[in-house]
């Protein structure tokens, strides 16, 4: 079985005594518009293949595009909330090079006269520090097809038996984000670039342009990684004056861990490679998930190379200052600080809040909470036993068809005395196996806690009885040792006793406080 071959590597602390990391992150985002980018085929993900074409955006002879006026406000506002300056006056370019998966043998995007230019993204890091990503452009672009390559080993070309190619995703809007290289980040660059695609995933969502699900690859980041010689300090004015190292490209890198992941090897394998007194060679890697390596794909060239000229079939775009300023008044509150407030309202930790965030549950907790949940239990549902469940599947937990609504409701169930957690876990089993509402799927499993204390006095006398030395150990002071008869208490009455009463009636029959 062919596997990606493992290069030499550098201890990571090692790397950092003689070099410097510099990065640029090129984030590519598919734009959730009804339509693609220059025809009126659907977007939808997961249809048929080859189901969502037409003579446009398979580049059929003749056929000419019209530019899809909603992409072009979601373009203006990712630019307007990346503190970019919007183009008065922008034009679409032909980017010229031949793979399977473009129909036309050229990608229509933007050049050198982008929508959104020199702009601004402040990431705060897992310390609380904060660090500045300068953006150099968004543009706007259409998206290639998808190859499947079919047979081998490792789903790529190489060893395939033979390859299919799907365009319905070819024409879909993307937006581009392009920062300007990321230097004085010195050790904490996989943090920064992390932490930088986290945020950019927030901000897009908050701006519901994108439904940004990097594992379907509605956002992926592509990272340029490079080394320069160390000469002082990461943020001095001596070390900015070194000259960049060469840059390589590691393709279509589709989660947070991932990116952070794929940084950190591709620093620690170009010094291996430098400290040979080799070169590196500029080309585009790809990332390898299960091996944590990145293998090469192709030598990487530069923007000569794409022969890119004015899109003729399209006429530039030209948004007007109103327009502008009117797209602004729809930004919403800058994710940063609704994070902050959201945080207080709840009463979350650092963190829970943080542990909230990279489950992509704000939202949701908040549609449950506005539903009638508490915010803890809220939390204890989606970042605990649902996230637990998708990460399980390989799923998002929005995929599961439980809405915030079911959530509130079992929460409302539990702290009505109805249900304890166990019984609980039970019901949303039920809901998720589509047998209804939390209340149905209780009502249909006979599941309600007993509370009738005679009953539950008598389980506690049998269990205490059963459990003589144990029941001393409590009378002796040892009130923690109560924790094995609750237990038993909630085996003898089938889990569908309330915990909390049973060690009442425990602690007061063994005169325990």
């Amino acid at each position: 079985m062919a596997t990606a071959v493992t290069e030499e590597v550098v201890d990571y602390d090692e790397v950092l005594e003689r070099y410097d990391p510099v990065m640029g992150l090129e984030v590519h985002v598919e734009l959730n518009t009804a339509t693609k980018m220059f025809c009126g085929c659907a977007t939808g993900f997961g249809a048929e293949p080859n189901s969502q074409v037409c003579p446009v955006c398979l580049g059929l002879p003749g056929a000419l595009p019209v530019v899809n006026d909603t992409a072009v406000e979601s373009a203006i506002r990712i630019g307007l909330a990346l503190n970019c300056e919007i183009a008065q006056w922008c034009r679409f370019a032909r980017k010229n090079y031949f793979y399977p998966d473009m129909p036309k043998n050229f990608q229509t995007s933007q050049y050198d006269e982008p929508i959104a230019f020199e702009g601004h993204l402040d990431v705060e890091l897992e310390d609380g520090s904060t660090y500045r990503v300068e953006i150099e452009r968004a543009h706007m672009e259409e998206d290639t097809g998808k190859s499947l390559h079919v047979g081998g080993s490792t789903g790529r070309i190489h060893g395939a038996e033979y390859s299919l190619v799907d365009y319905n995703r070819a024409g879909i809007p993307l937006i581009e984000i392009v920062t300007k290289p990321l230097t004085g980040v010195g050790a904490r660059a996989p943090e920064v670039a992390k932490a930088y695609v986290g945020a950019l995933r927030e901000l897009l969502r908050a701006l519901g342009v994108s439904d940004v699900k990097m594992e379907q690859g509605s956002l992926r980041c592509d990272a340029n990684v490079s080394l320069r010689p160390k000469v002082g300090d990461p943020t001095s004015a001596e070390q900015a004056a070194v000259p960049l190292g060469t840059r390589t490209e590691t393709k279509n890198v589709n989660s947070l861990r991932s990116v952070e992941r794929a940084v950190r090897y591709e620093i620690t394998r170009h010094a291996a490679i430098l400290d040979k007194g080799e070169k590196i060679t500029q080309e585009t890697r790809h990332w390898h998930e299960d091996t944590g390596v990145t293998t090469s794909g192709r030598e990487k060239s530069d923007a000569e190379d794409y022969r890119y000229f004015p899109e003729p079939d399209l006429v530039p775009v030209a948004p007007t200052r109103e327009t502008v300023e009117s797209l602004r008044a729809t930004l919403p509150e800058p994710p940063g600080e609704r994070r902050k407030r959201l945080q207080s309202d709840w009463g979350y930790s650092d963190l829970e809040m943080r542990d909230v965030m990279n489950a992509g549950a704000v939202e949701l907790i908040q549609e449950t909470v506005a539903a009638g949940a508490t915010p803890a239990a809220a939390r204890k549902w989606w970042t605990g036993e649902l996230a637990r469940r998708a990460n399980a599947e390989g799923r998002s937990v929005e995929d599961f068809g439980v809405t915030p609504a079911h959530i509130a409701e079992l929460d409302g169930l539990v702290r009505g005395g109805r249900l304890n957690d166990s019984m609980a876990r039970q019901v949303l089993d039920g809901v998720l196996a589509g047998e209804g509402t939390p209340t149905a799927v209780a009502d249909a499993r006979g599941l309600e806690l007993v509370q009738d204390d005679g009953a539950l006095e008598a389980a506690v006398d049998k269990v205490i009885e059963a459990n003589a030395p144990i029941a001393q150990k409590v009378r002796d002071g040892k009130v923690q040792a109560a924790g094995a008869l609750i237990g038993q208490v909630m085996k003898e009455m089938r889990g569908q006793a309330d915990a909390g009463r049973a060690r009442e009636i425990i602690l007061a029959k063994l005169g325990a406080s």
